[in-house]
């Protein structure tokens, strides 16, 4: 999904958003320094498959995932990183590593760490490694309903 894709449905949405340009980065942490934001505040996705299903885990850029916890957390069997073959036709147009985490517009889940609600404002990636898009978090769970569990350790 194009960055004018997610513009359209926020838009659709009257939902209230900044866009932010920066230097190119390719990881959370590098992203987060680039755009001026704290670690805290830029939500990373992460694909995974949860019991062979696609899913998203989102969890702030200063924090890892823990997969034990995300196990436990939904309940599952069988939690692994998807391998990015596995994905980039889901979300095509956008680059590897940059999907804005909005699983719901790709009929994939998304589960989202609890440590993200206690931000007023998240910044994510925008489909590529120099866009962010910042907005409420109350309008993103809104628009998401995503599984909200505590899942990921500070690094």
């Amino acid at each position: 999904m194009p960055i004018q894709k997610l513009k359209e449905f926020l838009d659709g949405n009257k939902v209230k958003y900044v866009q932010i340009r920066h230097s190119t980065a390719y990881t959370a942490q590098e992203t987060a320094a680039s755009a001026h934001i704290p670690g805290k505040e830029l939500a990373k996705t992460v694909v995974l498959r949860v019991d062979g299903r696609m899913a998203m885990a989102v969890l702030p850029a200063s924090h890892k995932l823990d997969i034990p916890l995300l196990k436990k957390a939904v309940g599952a069997r069988d939690v692994e990183i998807a391998h990015e073959a596995d994905f980039k036709d889901i979300f095509a147009g956008c680059d590897t590593g940059a999907m804005p985490p909005f699983g719901n517009l790709y009929g994939v889940d998304v589960l989202v760490d609890s440590l993200l609600a206690e931000n007023e404002e998240i910044a994510f990636n925008a489909c590529s490694h120099s866009e962010l898009v910042k907005l409420k978090y109350a309008d993103y769970i809104q628009l998401v309903k995503p599984k909200i569990a505590s899942f990921s350790v500070l690094r």
